[in-house]
């Protein structure tokens, strides 16, 4: 049965949230803080986790926790739960490396089908993967399983959201990509950001993984339309 972590510090809110997702039939665990979620992670394993952003830590509140989470390599899908409505926030969440962020109060209903949405999708990418290890060349590896690039034998540090732009375009090698198509599917559909969030992850790409960014070798600019991978 899938299991699901619910973080929230207000003990209403995650008791009523839990009868929810176990009367539509998912087993739950919930955490009152950020140091208490990283305490059940150590134990046990959970397919989703609800992560309310404004947990009572401020050293420890639900943009830090997922972060603390992708910075695992358990993939880990994680959907923000918050009373904040702006697009700054939810970009935030969304740049930090969560799935998917739902308002409060949110709609019973909505919030069931961006979870099963998230799990559809995130099983999709398992599946869909053809190789834990995409050897780029000698002098590149991508590991899609722990979600780690490697450089000449050292690995390169990147966040969530260049990783996965990365991956989507090296497994895609030699196909062009639109930036709106890129933000379509490697942000979301929902993105509340512009084409230049993809402009801005490709330089910073180019800055980790290039000998020379300024002629990079890998992503390559396609004129007229976005980015391509170039083929190996």
């Amino acid at each position: 049965m899938i299991q699901l972590l619910i973080v929230d510090d207000e003990p209403n809110v995650a008791s009523s949230l839990a009868l929810l997702l176990q009367r539509a039939g998912y087993q739950t665990c919930t955490a009152a803080s950020g140091q208490a979620a990283l305490a059940l992670l150590q134990t046990q394993e959970f397919d989703l986790a609800l992560v309310d952003i404004n947990l009572g830590d401020p050293l420890l509140d639900g943009l830090a926790l997922c972060r603390e989470m992708r910075s695992r390599p358990a993939y880990l899908p994680v959907i923000m739960l918050t009373a904040r409505d702006s697009a700054t926030d939810k970009v935030l969440g969304l740049e930090i490396g969560a799935d998917d962020y739902i308002t409060k109060p949110f709609d019973e209903r909505e919030l069931l089908a961006r979870i099963r949405a998230t799990l559809r999708t995130v099983a999709a990418a398992s599946k869909g993967r053809q190789a834990a290890v995409l050897p780029i060349d000698a002098h590149m590896q991508i590991d899609s399983q722990r979600r780690r690039v490697y450089r000449n034998g050292t690995e390169v540090p990147l966040t969530h959201r260049e990783f996965d732009l990365l991956l989507y375009l090296a497994t895609n090698a030699g196909r062009p990509f639109g930036r709106e198509m890129l933000l379509d599917q490697v942000w979301g559909w929902d993105f509340a950001g512009d084409t230049r969030t993809v402009d801005k992850h490709v330089a910073e790409l180019r800055r980790k993984l290039e000998d020379d960014p300024a002629n990079p070798r890998y992503i390559l600019t396609v004129r007229g339309v976005g980015y391509t991978f170039r083929e190996w």
